[in-house]
């Protein structure tokens, strides 16, 4: 390795590296760039597609461009960052190759898996870290700033590795935590639950609030309507959107507000005329996240018969395993009335193309 200290328990991450990034993605582009900031140098990266080969040329100049093979051979630490669904295969291809020194510190960046994964490197001398940073990626430079800010879930064979991966996410400035091999999947679900979908939940919202807007025209001189990134609709729920996120963090489920948390069936239902009119699918996902909200907060029979309503007529079912009883979910509405009446309004990883690319991880 090319350290210039040696490794001590005392000092369990080298001084610097080389660096070898398995593929020029999102993810990896923006993890060798922050390690490169630090001190350590980026030798070398995988690149197939032209997006990828413009992201290594732009953001990481001094590296060459190399196959897997020669890119793993090249470097003191190996990180894979490609798409889950590669990972594994990759793995085995450069153990059998012999491509991975003894010694190599071989990080890969996947939510869902842990250093299991890693085990026919680990095999032929490799130290596994799994090193997830909890953070969405657009493919551009500030996805590097923002990983200074970003948690990174760690897991590895033994404290060596716990301590090495630790390190490592501190010098470019994230806080590491600790997460154990099994509960991966866990974690990683989370993360999508709160992040990948919530993509899907504002832009689903977008398109019905635009449909709304459209309506009866505009006001003189206000910017016309349009799909467009950016314009009216994305005003409109910006603030909202911000202070409900930062609301949620602060203060949990106390900060639900809106129809559900006060049990109000009347209005619900008629938010799904409005969305079964405008979008169905939207309508669908509308009642599956009110029961889910009416499952935490607890919430009177009259709102639970108009969901169970909704769902009949789209063929499904609300269900009610976890449903609370009804005297149950009255007191509970009854209690939280004065809270959710504050406001109506507050109810309301990385997808690259590229095939060498990598998902932004969220």
């Amino acid at each position: 390795m090319t350290n210039e200290s040696e490794l001590g328990p005392s000092d369990p991450a080298p001084a610097r590296l080389s660096v070898g990034v398995v593929s020029a993605g999102r993810v990896g582009t923006a993890l060798g760039e922050a390690l490169d900031r630090v001190g350590h140098v980026v030798v070398a990266v995988g690149a197939v597609s032209a997006a990828s080969r413009r992201r290594a040329a732009d953001r990481l100049p001094d590296a060459r461009i190399l196959p897997a093979a020669e890119v793993a051979a090249s470097c003191d630490l190996l990180i894979l960052a490609v798409p889950d669904t590669e990972l594994a295969a990759l793995v085995v291809g450069l153990a059998e190759t012999g491509a991975v020194r003894p010694d190599t510190l071989v990080l890969h960046t996947s939510g869902t898996y842990g250093v299991g994964i890693l085990e026919p490197l680990r095999a032929v001398g490799a130290l596994p870290l799994a090193v997830h940073p909890a953070m969405t990626f657009s493919g551009r430079p500030e996805d590097t700033d923002r990983l200074a800010s970003a948690c990174f879930g760690i897991t590895a064979a033994d404290p060596t590795g716990y301590a090495i991966a630790q390190s490592l996410v501190l010098e470019i400035g994230g806080e590491p935590v600790r997460v154990s091999e099994q509960m991966r999947p866990l974690y990683h679900a989370a993360l999508v639950h709160s992040c990948n979908y919530l993509v899907t939940l504002v832009a689903d919202a977008l398109d019905v609030l635009r449909i709304a807007l459209r309506d009866d025209g505009e006001l003189l001189g206000q910017q016309p309507i349009d799909d467009r990134p950016g314009g009216v609709a994305e005003r409109v729920l910006a603030p909202m959107l911000s202070a409900g996120l930062d609301n949620v963090l602060r203060h949990g489920g106390a900060a639900l507000t809106g129809p559900v948390a006060r049990s109000d069936a009347a209005a619900v239902a008629r938010h799904l005329d409005a969305l079964i009119a405008a979008d169905p699918a939207v309508a669908r996902s509308y009642r599956q996240m009110a029961a889910r909200t009416a499952e935490r907060v607890g919430v009177g029979a009259d709102l639970w018969a108009v969901l169970d309503a909704a769902a009949a007529a789209d063929g499904g079912s609300i269900g009610d395993s976890t449903r609370p009883s009804d005297a149950d979910a009255d007191a509970d509405a009854d209690a939280d009335a004065d809270a959710g009446a504050e406001s109506d309004a507050g109810a309301g990883s990385d997808a690259d193309v590229d095939t060498d690319g990598e998902r932004g991880r969220g």
